[in-house]
């Protein structure tokens, strides 16, 4: 029966299954999977490994099985926003992290100088390890089965008989706010192999209709020497998704032996390096960080890339690449008054792995020749040798705002979307949105049945801003669409206080825990010691209590404390800032020759130190001192950040009907409604922060919810 799928027509490469039966009723019916998740990139291994944990027997399809976990781009994990991403994914029993932990070979924490609320911890990373660490975990993970395959179409099936113009509506549905229309029950393979299964994952990245430019040249691919996916990208168009184009690029490789460094400026990682994941001390190679080298381009290769713009179709601007993280085309073209960029020399591992070295900040789509003029007109790369050139890559992704809260898509039910599929860029946003939509696959597809009832509501992943950056990033694309590709930074949460790189296993974990989708029972014990000792280490500093003349004193001339008569503690002293500790410094490598510019210290950084005062703080552990002192310092500004998610969650609980006719609200205005139709928001929460909906129209919108109340 499974290899006599009914085609519609020619045209139609949606594999639709007529009339609909009880997957479980008979053997030869019965799935072969509870959830495929279809590519190996970030996304989909976590997404399929997110699935395993909870409970569901998963297939990870993919073209090549010895590229899963493949850096396709930079070496390394993490940066501003994105670091608290890699956290939040380790919180939640993720693999991204520990991988980077065992192949990392350079850790810095970004943005040091600046309060922890906006600290990025970042990992150079060695390609050759993180890859083979990841197919190791994988190919033994519980639950897990991966398959080399390329997917051709995705399997539906109707709630009934389904004609051919049913069909046609089907695909003619170009809204976001389609409703459920068909009920996914596997794919097919480009072999012609049929895989059933209750829920379905889509992490494709680049590949969903990849196409690679080198100059004028244009092929087919979704990285360099691997096919492209072209019928699943056909596929999902003839299911009605609204798919649109973006771009992305890759700078060239250059052989490390043929570098000058001798007069480039150097920088190494923090000495000790800080991991990504929470069950981790240390890291393998502390001991063996690698140097990263800083250059820069010039003038003349500047003008040597202008004068060949004709020469790369790449650099159209009728497909959108990412803004911040530019080609080298687009920074000339947008900053033509600068001389140069800096471009960072980042080896792409250990020396017994590879010489080859990443020119951070590069990405570019010249014609090879012209790649290796500009590359040899920069100080210290004279006689570089490329290995490979920079590339750029056009590729579908859907509109996200067809997409649920757990990334399954309104159109198609059992069907997930993750990574740059739903319009972001970079491995953390493809990793995250992996784990959240393979565990809600997951958790779904093992209710009975596998099926969504309103009887048994399976249990969901759902986070929302306040949660984390994984809740801001869902809730952005849910909300507003994309028109670039999507990147996360510490200023797109407003809750960034409170949902900080330190804290993210007290916010995630038992959560994660509470859904099964936690397998390492190490973990929970280790959250419970850090919360008792973040107690103990409080307790310590509640201890120490002194009247405001006291204070005074121990704390030196000039310094007026509160003068009330109240005795404070060492904790209150840190909260008013009267108290330091330098738990942020991270020592550097003598030989780093990149150092921030001198400046005057502040007022606060010449006061005693906590340990000056008590001396018992000074044995309390690194970590746990930096989160007491973090939460003490923010302690006014997270109460008033309390009050604002209290706020916020209340407007999030006030649900709204997904099937509203918001022509009917005549207050609207068109662009209201149209876009309110578009996203079909579930919360009022969502509906106010949808671009171009008024304060007037949120009013209208509430009396309209309550009279049909």
């Amino acid at each position: 029966m499974w290899s006599r799928v009914p085609r519609v027509n020619r045209n139609l490469r949606l594999a639709i299954i007529r009339g609909r039966r009880k997957l479980s009723t008979t053997t030869r019916d019965s799935p072969d999977f509870d959830v495929v998740v279809i590519g190996g990139g970030h996304a989909g291994c976590e997404a399929s490994s997110a699935a395993a944990r909870a409970g569901a027997k998963t297939v990870l399809v993919t073209q090549k099985l010895e590229t899963i976990g493949e850096m396709s781009c930079n070496p390394s994990f993490g940066g501003i926003g994105k670091g608290v991403l890699v956290r939040e994914v380790d919180a939640m029993d993720g693999l991204c992290g520990r991988m980077a932990d065992l192949g990392g070979v350079q850790f810095r924490i970004l943005n040091r100088s600046k309060g922890p609320a906006v600290h990025g911890p970042r990992a150079q990373v060695d390609r050759v390890i993180y890859k083979r660490n990841m197919q190791e975990t994988l190919s033994s993970y519980p639950g897990l089965s991966l398959k080399s395959g390329s997917v051709a179409d995705i399997l539906l099936e109707r709630s009934s008989e389904a004609d051919e113009q049913s069909l046609k509506r089907l695909a003619s549905q170009d809204s976001a706010s389609a409703q459920e229309s068909a009920t996914v029950v596997g794919v097919r393979l480009e072999s012609g192999e049929i895989i059933r299964a209750r829920k379905v994952v889509i992490t494709t990245g680049t590949f969903l209709g990849g196409e690679i430019h080198i100059g004028l040249k244009a092929f087919p691919s979704g990285r360099k020497g691997e096919a492209a996916s072209i019928g699943l990208s056909k596929s999902l168009k003839d299911a009605g998704f609204r798919l649109g184009r973006m771009k992305t690029g890759t700078p060239p490789r250059l052989d490390g032996r043929t570098i000058d460094y001798s007069q480039m400026p150097r920088q190494l990682g923090d000495m000790p390096p800080t991991p990504f994941s929470f069950i981790h001390d240390s890291v393998p190679y502390a001991d063996r960080q690698i140097m990263c080298y800083q250059t820069r381009t010039t003038p003349e290769a500047h003008e040597i890339i202008r004068a060949n713009f004709d020469q790369s179709i790449h650099i159209r601007e009728t497909v959108r690449g990412p803004r911040y993280c530019p080609s080298l085309e687009s920074k000339i073209k947008r900053f033509s008054d600068k001389q140069s960029h800096i471009v960072w020399l980042e080896p792409e591992g250990l020396p017994e792995h590879t010489d080859l070295v990443y020119p951070n900040g590069i990405s570019n789509t010249m014609p090879e020749d012209i790649q290796i003029k500009f590359l040899r007109m920069m100080p210290g790369l004279e006689n570089v040798v490329m290995t490979q050139p920079g590339y750029g890559v056009e590729y579908d992704h859907i509109d996200p705002r067809e997409l649920k809260r757990n990334l399954e898509t309104k159109r198609v039910s059992g069907l997930y979307m993750a990574g740059q599929i739903n319009g972001t860029t970079g491995y953390e946003e493809a990793a995250a949105q992996g784990l959240l939509a393979g565990a809600n696959a997951g958790l779904a597809a093992t209710t009975p049945n596998g099926q969504d009832s309103s009887a048994s509501m399976p249990p969901q992943l759902v986070l929302d801003r306040s949660d984390g950056y994984l809740g801001v990033l869902i809730d952005d694309l849910i909300t507003r669409g994309v028109e670039e590709p999507y990147r996360v930074f510490t200023s797109r949460s407003e809750y960034r206080l409170s949902t900080r790189a330190d804290n993210a296993d007290i916010r995630l974990t038992r959560r994660a825990a509470a859904l099964g989708l936690v397998r390492d029972p190490h973990r929970l014990t280790r959250l419970d010691t850090v919360e008792s000792d973040m107690a103990s280490a409080q307790s310590i500093l509640e201890k120490v209590v002194m009247s405001p003349n006291v204070w005074e004193s121990k704390l030196g001339e000039g310094t007026q404390v509160c003068r009330d008569g109240n005795p404070r503690s060492a904790l209150d002293m840190i909260r008013m800032g009267f108290l330091r500790d330098n738990v942020w410094t991270g020592a550097r490598d003598p030989e780093n020759t990149i150092v921030p510019q001198a400046k005057a210290q502040p007022q606060w950084a010449m006061r005693p130190s906590v340990s000056d005062i008590v001396p018992e703080w000074a044995s309390v552990p690194l970590g746990i001192r930096q989160r007491v002192i973090t939460e003490a310092m923010y302690f006014g500004y997270l109460k008033q950040q309390r009050l604002e998610v209290n706020s916020f969650k209340r407007d999030e609980s006030m649900r709204l009907p997904t099937d509203i006719d918001y022509s009917e609200i005549r207050v609207l205005s068109r662009e209201e409604v149209d876009k309110l139709t578009l996203v079909r928001p579930d919360t009022f929460g969502a509906a106010k922060r949808i671009d171009g909906i008024t304060p007037g129209g949120i009013l209208a919108l509430l009396r309209y919810v309550q009279r049909q109340q």
